[in-house]
């Protein structure tokens, strides 16, 4: 079981969605995910990509796939897999411009690996994930709700 501290509980639209955190794969994005998720950075964001097969991404407060926190990240290039509830950070061409956007992986992106930080796994509510809403942009995107890291829960 995952330490509270490095669980991060997400209410969406499609139900709830727990992730085990991996501080020991990438510690500075683990790090940032629970900064930005206790300023309540998150809460009300919408998943502006999702494509069937591959990934859900979430993250950008301007909805548009290219906003973020304006705070980029250096990758943290780990062996673990981008398989089926698998969540990485997403980036710009340049390995080092990750902020604060991040994708769920719905099945095999091996093609990813040691390319994007994996940072958690899904341990509970991947039904939910795959329950969003697909497009690129979603014509009624679906959203996160409320980003909590559970040791935070009253």
């Amino acid at each position: 079981m995952a330490k509270p501290e490095d669980t991060l509980v997400i209410e969406t639209t499609k139900g709830r969605v727990t992730v085990e955190m991996r501080p020991d794969l990438a510690p500075k994005h683990v790090a940032r995910i629970k900064e930005l998720a206790r300023k309540g950075f998150y809460d009300g964001v919408v998943f502006h990509r999702v494509i069937e097969g591959f990934m859900a991404q979430t993250g950008d407060p301007t909805g548009t796939g290219r906003g973020g926190s304006g705070q980029k990240l250096s990758a943290e290039f780990n062996t673990e897999p981008h398989s089926r509830g698998a969540v990485s950070m997403a980036r710009a061409q340049s390995p080092d411009s990750a902020d604060s956007q991040f994708f769920f992986v719905f099945d095999d992106a091996s093609f990813l690996d040691r390319q994007y930080t994996v940072w958690g796994r899904v341990i509970d509510g991947m039904e939910n994930v795959d329950k969003l809403t697909r497009g690129e942009p979603p014509a009624k995107p679906d959203k996160m709700l409320t980003v909590r890291v559970a040791a935070d829960a009253a």
